[in-house]
Parts: structure tokens; C-alpha cells; sequence
């Protein structure tokens, strides 16, 4: 048998997992999360076998909530489910140790022999969800990617080098160094292009 906690903002596709889950294999779901802070919540409390986690949630996103979740329990396995593909998440999830990606259109039987291929140990990264990140074509680093994605949830300077643990020049230099990449002449602007060309 095969423990999971469910996270997904989703409230129809997170009770439609949880309740095919269960038939589709040896699952048993211990706990479901509408956010990322109750997904960390819930994965220390119960100790599950898989986390399955929706990249995108309000609040702590999915890549925050691993974040936090690997400082308690590095050893967690963890199944991300993403709607978009993006390089960049997908390179920065990869580098947090998440072992399995799939689209969140995936079928549940899909999404349960993965849980299961995972909880033996093994990774898995949905072809099409691979296919997409191979074309990479970002020319930020991972540190400007970061300042940029902040940026974009609206932070200012001081607040975004609080955040990332930067000092507030060093914030500064890595957006003046994307605004230049991107060619742009706002950090916000700089957010916007990095999001509509899906390196965020």
C-alpha cells in the first residue's frame, strides 16, 4: 500500500483524484492540501509515502512548498502536476530533487502508476512535459529567474532580498542584468517578457 497526500488548489480535480486514486491502485490518500503552506503542514504531520503536488497554488507555490518541505523531510518523494511545461520550473524542481513530473491531464491511472513507479524508487518525466523543457532557449541564470519570479508576485527591492536571503545591491544588479537580457526597461516589464516566453 502506498500513502499520499494530495495537494492541488482545485478542489473538483483534487476530490477526483482522491477518489480514484484509491481504485486505480494500492493507494491511500492520508490527507489533502488547498495551498502550499497546508501542503507542508499536512506532508510533516502524515509522513507520506508520495506527495503529490500542483506546481501552481496560491500563496506557497508548489516549488515553495517542496522547498520547505525538503528542509524537514529531504528524503520525501515527491510527484509535481503541472499544466505548463515551463523549462525553467521544471530545471529548478528537478534541482529541488522532485522525482516524477505530470500533466495535470494525465489520467488517473496514469498519475497512480507513477505514484507507484515513483514509491519504488525510480523517476519519471511525462514526454510531453520533457519534450517542452528541452527547448531552452532562457539566457538568465536560475538567480535572475528567482528575483524576476518575486518581482512578478509584485515585492519590492527590499522586500524581494529579504526574501531570497540577497542583499538589496545584488537584487539589483541580477534585475539589471535580466532587464538587459530581456530587453526591457522596467523589472516589470523584465517579469512579464520571462513569464510570456515561459522561462518562469
Amino acid at each position: 500500500m502506498t500513502t499520499v497526500v494530495l495537494a492541488d488548489d482545485e478542489a473538483l480535480l483534487r476530490k477526483a483524484l482522491a477518489a480514484l486514486l484509491p481504485l486505480e491502485g494500492d493507494i491511500t490518500v492520508l490527507a489533502e492540501a488547498a495551498d502550499g503552506s497546508s501542503a507542508v503542514e499536512e506532508t510533516v504531520r502524515h509522513e507520506p509515502d508520495v506527495l503529490v503536488i500542483d506546481l501552481e497554488m496560491p500563496g506557497v507555490d508548489g516549488l515553495g512548498a517542496v522547498a520547505e518541505i525538503r528542509r524537514t523531510r529531504p528524503e520525501q518523494v515527491i510527484l509535481m502536476l503541472t499544466r505548463h511545461a515551463r523549462p525553467g520550473v521544471l530545471r529548478k524542481a528537478l534541482k529541488l530533487g522532485v522525482q516524477g513530473f505530470v500533466s495535470k491531464s494525465a489520467e488517473p491511472s496514469h498519475i497512480a502508476s507513477v505514484i507507484a513507479a515513483l514509491h519504488a524508487g525510480k523517476r519519471w518525466i511525462d514526454p510531453d512535459v520533457s519534450a517542452l523543457a528541452v527547448v531552452d532557449d532562457c539566457p538568465l541564470t536560475d538567480r535572475e529567474l528567482d528575483v524576476l519570479r518575486v518581482t512578478g508576485e509584485g515585492y519590492s527591492v527590499a522586500a524581494i532580498a529579504a526574501r531570497l536571503d540577497l542583499a538589496p545591491g545584488t537584487v539589483r544588479n541580477y534585475l539589471s542584468n535580466a532587464m538587459q537580457k530581456t530587453q526591457t526597461r522596467t523589472r516589470h516589464d523584465a517579469a512579464r517578457y520571462a513569464r510570456e516566453h515561459d522561462w518562469l
